[in-house]
């Protein structure tokens, strides 16, 4: 009897797995009927078409099939605008075609009218903008008009104006605009898997980080030497970055920098600190060799995951070991066993 109940074990997985992704699928299928009732009134073909090409043209081989798939999946609205993501960051192709809808679904909004560069560039940092992706957001995380420089949820857009038409915009984007994978939106679906961001709403400001919580916090916690050296290089953090609506600090016991020139001191401090909230249980589902932008433009830390010879998970060669230790809804701080290591800066 035994014996028989485990031969029944193969099927009752399959089933659980194929239910799983009829749940996802059917979410994906009524998301777009949620969020816009223009879904209806599909862009023409001969549109899709050319929009196609146009995406080919520009490299972005893996969005342009997905765009012109056959037979269809995704047919986005009149008056969308798409964010399509490079190539080298869909590492895998083979992914099923629920979960690249859902990207796709993701990375397309739609309002009044498709967006171009230049109108993003007028509207007001903090924004968010409604995906086809049943309840979710993204937001316009920095706004530079002197530079033209443009970031959605802290990915910047590294191709405008890719497609511009009556009914349909394109922009190529460096990333996804979260880390998203197959087995978490199983697990857990995509409600619970990506965040909301911080809005502006109604023309008020947006939410900022509790700089000042997570200061006195830091230094009640034992992390005083962190904490002085974030207060020191505070102002110019919020100078540079005033829509940062989220943070994760990573902060080491001990940062013995405070003798050093502040341009030092100050991309010691950025380097510990990502524009965007991870919970412990968020970094621990990504994927090996994800990279974690910093605030400092030029340096990345990236995920080594769990391994077998530490407790705790590991990023770029150092253990968290005190794991969502300060969080609320905008920051969330894990302790660290030591500094990251800096590129070589000629002092």
């Amino acid at each position: 009897m035994a014996y028989s109940r485990w031969c029944w074990f193969p099927l009752y997985f399959a089933a659980s797995i194929a239910l799983g992704v009829i749940a996802i699928s059917s979410a994906v299928r009524s998301s777009s009927s949620k969020n816009s009732p223009q879904e209806a009134t599909p862009i023409p073909h001969d549109l899709s078409i050319n929009a196609s090409n146009a995406l080919r043209r520009s490299g972005f081989i893996v969005m342009a099939d997905l765009l012109h798939h056959s037979p269809s999946f995704f047919k986005p609205p009149q008056n969308s605008t798409i964010f399509a993501i490079k190539d080298s960051a869909i590492k895998n192709t083979s992914h099923p075609l629920w979960f690249l809808k859902t990207l796709l679904l993701y990375h397309t909004t739609t309002t009044s009218k498709p967006h171009s560069f230049d109108d993003l560039l007028h509207v007001p940092l903090g924004t968010c903008l409604p995906t086809l992706l049943r309840n979710k957001n993204v937001s316009l995380t920095k706004l530079d008009r002197a530079t033209n420089t443009l970031e959605i949820n802290h990915v910047p857009i590294s191709n405008p104006n890719i497609f511009l038409a009556d009914k349909l915009a394109i922009h190529g984007v460096l990333a996804p605009f979260y880390p998203l994978h197959p087995q978490d939106l199983l697990q857990r679906g995509f409600d619970s898997v990506i965040p909301s961001p911080t809005c502006r709403s109604n023309g008020d400001a947006v939410n900022g980080v509790e700089w000042s919580k997570v200061v006195r916090s830091l230094s009640a916690k034992g992390y005083a030497s962190f904490s002085l050296a974030l207060h020191s290089v505070l102002d110019g953090i919020k100078k540079e970055y005033k829509g940062l609506g989220s943070v994760t600090v990573f902060a080491p016991p001990d940062l013995a920098l405070l003798g050093y020139p502040s341009s030092f001191l100050d991309r010691a401090v950025r380097l510990h600190i990502l524009p965007r909230r991870f919970s412990y249980q968020e970094l621990t589902s990504m994927p090996v060799r994800t990279l974690l932008k910093t605030l400092v433009p030029d340096d990345s830390l990236e995920v080594d995951g769990v391994l077998d010879f530490v407790p705790g998970m590991v990023v770029s060669g150092v253990e968290i070991v005190a794991p969502d230790m300060l969080a609320s809804q905008n920051f969330v701080v894990h302790g660290i066993s030591r500094a990251f290591k800096m590129a070589e800066v000629t002092l």
